[in-house]
């Protein structure tokens, strides 16, 4: 079996088990302080002012409901509250009320209203808001697909910090979705993000390094990159990396860490490193010569390979949340 070449995706990569690590619900600072340690029950001092229209209260007594910290989780009476101060423009309750119809907690999903309410926010700054409207935009979620909309509005979040806003905005440039296409403008963003520890843009900025986008071509940068995000899990940039130390390029060559490298991906299921930790067994490169180790992972990268390995399509980071 012929070894496999490094795994380059024409669109950039965003990792499948980086999606459930952004599952968790992310929080403003000012929202985060709320979790810390309260008494059990919402305060009656806070749930009087909220009944008497004070907009931060409700827009506290909705969290307390939505967080279930110091009190029963109840997302129907969370949205209730958020609605209430929401209306009177509190910025996180707008961003908060548009999350909840974006994911159908305590209301009925509709796209359309998580679209009005992140407006909202998005336009008072906030740049959750900002990002997740723009990402709307880009699928066509409650409002036409618009790239440029999309573009207009990752910007603005991205250059308040926003490493997921930095991520996608750069990934347009790559792309020319929106915006002109620009490999140096993708490799600026990216490398924004990067710097921040966002794993996927670790190992999309390792990617322009190594085909010399938007970059000169570096493959001792494109090798730090893609170690960052191994580190981090993600398989195809261990699969890159144990390719880097198998040729040694970008580095010296070390068969014994091509093997350590190709195994953490191999475990995780991809098939390129699976064939080439194969390989590794049936010469007796870097590892132990075993014949039944290169028999079972060949045979599990066969098993996978329906047809020769070509380039992955992936998506972009989904919604924060």
């Amino acid at each position: 079996m012929e070894r496999h070449r490094k795994q380059l995706a024409s669109t950039l990569v965003l990792a499948s088990a980086l999606i459930a690590v952004t599952a968790t619900f992310l929080l403003s600072p000012s929202l985060q302080a709320q979790t810390q340690a309260q008494p059990k029950g919402i305060d009656p001092a806070l749930l009087a002012k909220a009944n008497a229209g004070d907009a931060k209260a409700q827009e506290r007594v909705g969290f307390a409901y939505h967080s279930g910290e110091v009190v029963q989780q109840d997302h129907s009476k969370a949205a209730f509250w958020y609605r209430k101060a929401a209306m009177q423009g509190n910025v996180d309750a707008q961003f908060s009320l548009g999350y909840s119809f974006s994911h159908g907690q305590g209301v009925p999903q509709d796209y359309a209203q998580a679209a009005t309410w992140y407006r909202k926010a998005a336009e008072q700054g906030d740049a959750f808001a900002q990002f997740n409207f723009g990402l709307l935009y880009d699928n066509g979620q409650g409002v036409p697909q618009d790239y440029v909309q999309a573009a207009t509005w990752y910007r603005k979040a991205a250059e308040q910090g926003d490493a997921f806003a930095q991520f996608n905005f750069g990934l347009l440039y790559d792309n020319g979705q929106g915006v002109p296409q620009d490999y140096a403008q993708a490799a600026a963003w990216l490398r924004k993000a990067a710097e921040q520890g966002y794993a996927s843009a670790q190992f999309n900025l390792g990617l322009l390094y190594d085909e010399g986008k938007g970059v000169m071509q570096d493959y001792r940068q494109a090798m730090t990159w893609y170690r960052k995000a191994a580190e981090q899990g993600v398989a195809i940039a261990q699969y890159n990396l144990g390719v880097d130390y198998e040729t040694g390029q970008g580095l010296p060559q070390d068969y014994a860490e091509a093997a350590i490298w190709y195994r953490k991906a191999a475990d995780q299921g991809n098939a390129g490193a699976q064939n080439n930790l194969g390989l590794l067994y049936e010469r007796g490169f870097g590892v132990p010569q075993s014949y039944a180790e290169a028999y079972f992972w060949l045979d599990l990268a066969a098993a996978s390979i329906k047809e020769p390995l070509i380039n992955p399509s992936f998506s972009r980071t989904q919604e924060k949340i």
